[in-house]
């Protein structure tokens, strides 16, 4: 019988990453349900929320043109719009099933923690699905021992957003 002992360094890394992919499943969870409201509170509150422009993808948002760039302010009105009836695009809502995979814990320092993850999203409106697929570059930090959201990136793997051009959903 072949026993593996682990050290403490590398337990503390398994579970870092254990409760980061449980964070992220839970966050794709919300968004899916439309908890706007209790996805939003996932946020600090300076965060920051990026989807960069397809063409453009690694661009500086101040330097070039993004199809998000909300500090707290502009993703609370965004919620805002979205659980009303004034997001024409989303009313009724979209059906979405998110799938998150290949959770990377890239970097660990202190209270914050660098994240990488792919997913898939599919949307459904109108009789059309939209699968809208690319990455995640998250900051995650740990305020009074839960994680929140200080930096989210969903970058598309699209050369350009069709049939439909526009995200209407939060990636």
């Amino acid at each position: 019988m072949n026993s593996t002992s682990y050290s403490d360094s590398e337990i503390a890394k398994l579970m870092l990453h254990r409760d980061v992919e449980a964070f992220l499943f839970n966050e794709a969870a919300m968004l899916d349900a439309w908890r706007l409201d209790e996805w939003l509170a996932l946020f600090t509150e300076d965060a920051r929320y990026l989807v960069p422009s397809t063409d453009t993808p690694d661009a500086d948002p101040r330097q070039a043109l993004s199809l998000i760039d909300d500090d707290m302010a502009r993703l609370s009105g965004r919620v805002e719009r979205l659980n009303s009836r004034h997001a024409h695009r989303e009313f009724p809502w979209s059906r979405t099933r998110r799938l998150i995979t290949n959770v990377r814990v890239t970097k660990a320092v202190d209270a914050e923690i660098h994240v990488a993850a792919s997913f898939l999203v599919y949307r459904i409106r109108a009789g059309h699905v939209d699968p809208l697929m690319g990455h995640y570059q998250y900051i995650l930090r740990r305020v009074e021992s839960a994680l929140k959201i200080a930096y989210r990136k969903a970058v598309l793997d699209l050369e350009a957003l069709r049939p439909h051009g526009t995200v209407s959903i939060i990636l």
